[in-house]
């Protein structure tokens, strides 16, 4: 039986990212209050799941990936992305290292596709690419500390408000010309177990959340996630992502030149921004809406979600032009709902 079988637990509607896993027990509030209390446990089982293992993972991946994991110790996590030649975001990789096996942690739906990347460029490194994900499945908890007996991703210090990652910087300057402040923290980790053992981490947790509260927190935090604040343009510093996952003074992959190019020259052409959206219209935009500002098309919602405290918000990507201070109208299928800006990554 899977989790959905559990008492309380609700299925996602057929347009949620999120299919196979609750979406709530009940009460997607107050599982949002308990897992900032610190509290809770969400099914993330439609995660995928790759291990690398070898004597040459660690290298082989920092060659291939924006993050500097070369030197990743036992136990340690990374946030990396997989680009285009162009330095388009291609795959968003939860990296987490045991010592012996490289664990990635992917998106749901995109594990085949990364398996068959990262083999392509095998060559005659030491290295094994596979695919696990149906052997093992993930959990996230609303902890900041390494489970000791299974890999464990952390939420990168940025997003979780308890400092930055080592980042670099390049001519163009470090990090911080992006973010200046997170909206909200976003604590966490990632926890890979055996698909086994899955249902008993969950009874045992003593609090179930569902991906509503999760994506709720997700949100308010202007954390972004591929394929929901991404699209098949969309360049790292656009969403946040140069810090927590891009690290400015590593040595050459793919993509680099253009990450660099955009770091030194100029600025990116679009920007992430969370909208406060009018809760009077009892609905929320869906993934791709459009947004407007000053009677513009200024750009599209990422993700829509009802926040226990901050009530109706969304992510979108926006013209790094549009004006910051205007209030913004979100076209849905049910109508205009009208919103403020509040800026993550700055124009």
């Amino acid at each position: 039986m899977t989790s959905l079988g559990l008492p309380g637990a609700v299925a996602p509607d057929d347009d949620n990212p999120d299919q196979g896993v609750p979406w709530h027990y009940g009460d997607p509030h107050r599982e949002q209050r308990l897992l900032r209390s610190g509290v809770g446990v969400v099914d993330l089982s439609n995660r995928g799941v790759v291990t690398v293992t070898g004597p040459d993972r660690l290298t082989w991946l920092n060659d291939l990936t924006t993050q500097q994991i070369g030197t990743l110790p036992a136990g340690g996590s990374a946030l990396a992305l997989i680009l285009s030649p162009h330095g388009h975001v291609e795959h968003e990789l939860h990296v987490a290292d045991d010592g012996s096996t490289t664990w990635i942690i992917c998106a749901p739906g995109t594990s085949t596709a990364l398996v068959a990347y990262l083999r392509s460029m095998q060559f005659l490194l030491r290295v094994e690419v596979s695919d696990v994900t149906a052997d093992f499945a993930v959990v996230w908890e609303p902890q900041r500390s390494v489970d000791p007996e299974h890999p464990t991703w952390l939420v990168p210090a940025d997003f979780a408000g308890v400092g930055h990652v080592e980042a670099g910087a390049d001519r163009g300057g470090d990090a911080s010309k992006y973010v200046a402040a997170r909206p909200e923290d976003f604590v966490g980790r990632e926890v890979v177990v055996p698909v086994a053992d899955v249902r008993a981490r969950l009874e045992a947790a003593g609090a179930l959340a569902g991906t509503w509260a999760l994506e709720a927190l997700r949100v308010a935090g202007a954390v972004p996630r591929i394929g929901l604040e991404t699209d098949h343009r969309t360049l790292p510093h656009e969403v946040g992502w140069i810090g927590p996952g891009v690290h400015l003074a590593k040595g050459c992959y793919r993509g680099q030149e253009a990450v660099a190019r955009v770091h030194n020259l100029g600025h990116p052409p679009r920007r992430l921004v969370l909208l406060h959206l009018d809760g009077s219209e009892g609905h929320l935009p869906a993934h791709g809406d459009v947004v407007s500002v000053a009677g513009k098309d200024a750009g599209w919602v990422g993700t829509a979600a009802w926040h226990y405290e901050l009530g109706p918000v969304a992510t979108a990507i926006v013209k790094r032009s549009t004006p910051t201070l205007e209030p913004a109208v979100v076209r849905t299928a049910h109508g205009d709902v009208a919103a403020t800006q509040e800026t993550v990554v700055l124009p």
